[in-house]
């Protein structure tokens, strides 16, 4: 009887912050984290159009930070949140016509952020923050190239095969480099934000 009553309360509103919770259940968002993932998403975006490239003489491939912001999240509020920030963020930047580039950095930007938050909010140490972004660059890399060899003959008619051509000179550095970048910025981001989000 008293869990039922607990979740029929639909909004409370804590003395001390006044924080709005928009359910009584658990795992449920409040106005604060939602406002300050509405906040990271704004910097994802922002973030996902200062672009440049990382290897000379591929330019179609530029590197971008707004998997950084999605990551914190992650961190912050569970992996959930991150994802959302992350798929968000693809899907606003994909609104300059470049459908398949957004598809393609939701599938990748979830592929990153998963494996790291899901490990550090089973254990908040620095060593699981560190092995989790480890993991989370391979996965990153992994989805990236994959999702080079499915989309990129749909929407630019390059061969499957030139496409494969492509990942050892090329998609494998880019994807590795990008990923370590991410990494570290997320790392530093995360220690000095931590007390902040919480």
């Amino acid at each position: 009887m008293l869990d039922k009553n607990r979740e029929e309360k639909a909004e409370v509103t804590t003395a001390n912050s006044g924080t709005r919770i928009v359910s009584g259940r658990k795992g449920h968002w409040s106005t604060r984290q939602l406002v300050t993932m509405a906040l990271f998403i704004a910097i994802g975006v922002i973030l996902s159009f200062i672009e440049f490239p990382l290897i000379p003489g591929t330019d179609f491939l530029k590197y971008d930070a707004s998997a950084v912001p999605a990551m914190i999240m992650a961190f912050a509020y569970g992996p959930a949140s991150g994802c959302l920030v992350g798929v968000l963020t693809a899907a606003i930047h994909s609104f300059d016509g470049n459908i398949w580039g957004g598809v393609m950095n939701m599938v990748i930007v979830m592929a990153y952020v998963l494996p790291a938050s899901l490990l550090y909010r089973y254990k908040k140490t620095t060593i699981s923050l560190v092995i989790g972004l480890v993991i989370s660059c391979v996965t990153m890399v992994a989805a990236a190239i994959l999702m080079n060899l499915v989309v990129t003959p749909i929407y630019a008619g390059i061969p499957v095969e030139e496409v494969i051509s492509w990942i050892i000179p090329i998609l494998l550095p880019f994807n590795i480099l990008k990923a370590l970048i991410n990494s570290v910025l997320s790392f530093l981001v995360q220690k000095s934000l931590a007390s902040f989000l919480r």
